[in-house]
């Protein structure tokens, strides 16, 4: 067994022992594709995962809309509540940081390796999810615990 697969194999162990099935599934199928010699496509993986990832979560989070759960009465509602406008500015800025950390990510490998750790720790030992628009929610619950309710 060579060195990559049984690292992949201790990041699958840790996403089955932290419970958390999306990084157990990815590592499983990154496991499989080297098992079927599938590993050719990974070059193509990497230059558009990310991508087709961000797209497939933005389909989730608009599906709501598209699908008439949200109403334009609720969108309207936004710009009514103090919240909902804090909401809206804590996306932006975390989106306009996405942005910039995809950047960084591309210029530097290295930076990769460090975030891929550091989100499987976070994912396996602290419940973390590894998904920007979760963490958006994190960062405006974690600033409305100073306001009044």
């Amino acid at each position: 067994m060579d060195w990559i697969s049984l690292i992949l194999l201790v990041l699958l162990a840790l996403g089955v022992v932290g419970n958390n099935a999306t990084v157990s599934i990815a590592v499983a199928v990154l496991l499989l594709m080297r098992l079927l010699s599938l590993d050719r496509f990974f070059p193509l993986l990497e230059q558009h995962g990310l991508q087709l990832g961000i797209i497939i979560l933005t389909i989730g989070i608009m599906t709501p809309l598209a699908s008439g759960k949200i109403n334009p009465s609720s969108i309207l509602e936004i710009f009514m509540n103090w919240q909902s406008i804090l909401a809206v500015g804590v996306g932006i800025f975390v989106a306009y940081l996405a942005g910039k950390g995809t950047i960084l990510m591309s210029q530097n490998p290295l930076i990769v390796t460090g975030l891929l750790i550091g989100t499987i720790a976070g994912v396996t030992f602290f419940r973390g999810v590894a998904v920007g628009p979760l963490i958006a929610a994190g960062i405006l619950a974690f600033i409305l615990q100073f306001f009044p309710k």
